[in-house]
């Protein structure tokens, strides 16, 4: 197979029953899927068929009809094994299917993060190192992959046929999505969610390509600075470094450290530190009040971007103890709220 496949009309190359198998988790999928529907198709023939013989043999007026009435213990037999063998078939389709959909959703560990914010009517994408792109998200085989998907206005989906992937896309929270593709080519990538007036042109593409073709393209895309440089430099200008870093007459908790760990609430809870943790508390900082601090942080609702807070969220992520120099402080002590 050649290192680039341009993706062709599917009137070029012919008719499908299934999309291709391009990532690793779609042949898993595929084989689900069909298990599903020769099972269902199975128990549909059996059942009309049933019907039909029944139907028949004990029409009215039948001689079977009147010679041959089956005792209640026989029938109770009947029914319960009937009962049980769809039972254990159904529980294992169930369990087949919990494990795929877990699978999807929790993934392995990815090698690279890219951000993806969905906008009427376009994708947008940003890279690790900073390299930005417009409905195509160029990425290497083999590697597993996560997106962080969100949205900046309304309700967007995700959608990749070739990759059996697809995900809401909700403004105001994060989604990760996963794949490792396989195939070297170009994958179509869909908005699967109806978006307003032009959702039909809310349409993109995968790159795939091999290792060496990649790195090729990553060069060619020049020196950009990443989200935790970018969002270094937001966290200044918006005044949250006067606060959260070095010495300030206002107090505030500690950023360094904290991704990835719980957080005390003065109600008495605790919250993780996570992704859409830190977006609420620059978004909506009354909503999860850090114990031993004042609410007097300001909301940036409105103020801040899509796109700067994932640069943002991306520095406080970066940062580490041990590069500010300081501890978190006591929870017990007064100051104010991150």
């Amino acid at each position: 197979m050649s290192e680039q496949r341009a993706y062709l009309p599917d009137i070029e190359r012919g008719l499908r029953f299934l999309p291709e198998q391009a990532s690793r988790f779609a042949g898993d999928l595929d084989i689900f899927y069909l298990v599903m529907v020769v099972v269902c198709g199975l128990l549909t023939i059996l059942v009309f068929a049933l019907i039909c013989y029944f139907g028949y043999r004990y029409r009215a007026n039948s001689h079977a009809n009147r010679e041959h009435i089956p005792s209640p213990r026989t029938s109770q037999r009947i029914e319960l094994g009937v009962l049980t063998i769809m039972f254990v078939v159904f529980m294992g389709l169930f369990a087949w299917s919990s494990d795929l959909y877990l699978g999807q959703y929790r993934g392995p560990q990815s090698a690279m993060t890219i951000n993806v914010i969905g906008k009427q009517w376009m994708w947008k994408v940003q890279h690790p190192d900073g390299a930005r792109e417009i409905n195509t998200i160029h990425v290497p085989v083999g590697e597993t992959i996560a997106l962080r998907v969100t949205s900046e206005d309304v309700i967007h989906s995700f959608y990749i046929p070739d990759f059996r992937i697809k995900r809401d896309v909700l403004p105001g929270a994060y989604r990760e999505v996963w794949f490792e593709a396989t195939t070297p080519g170009e994958y179509r990538l869909f908005c699967a969610e109806y978006c307003g007036s032009y959702h039909s042109r809310m349409r993109g593409k995968i790159v795939a390509m091999e290792q060496a073709a990649y790195q090729r393209w990553l060069s060619r895309q020049g020196q950009h600075d990443t989200p935790e440089v970018q969002g270094a430099r937001l966290f200044s200008s918006y005044g949250c470094s006067g606060c959260h870093i070095g010495e300030s007459s206002v107090r505030a908790p500690e950023l360094a450290g904290v991704y990835g760990r719980p957080v005390p609430l003065s109600s008495g809870g605790t919250v993780m530190a996570d992704d859409a943790y830190l977006r609420d508390s620059i978004l909506q900082p009354q909503k999860h009040v850090v114990a031993g601090f004042n609410p007097i942080m300001p909301s940036f609702s409105g103020q801040i971007s899509e796109d700067e807070l994932l640069q943002i969220i991306a520095y406080i992520k970066s940062l580490q103890p041990e590069e500010s120099g300081t501890t978190p402080p006591d929870d017990t002590t007064d100051g104010e709220e991150p």
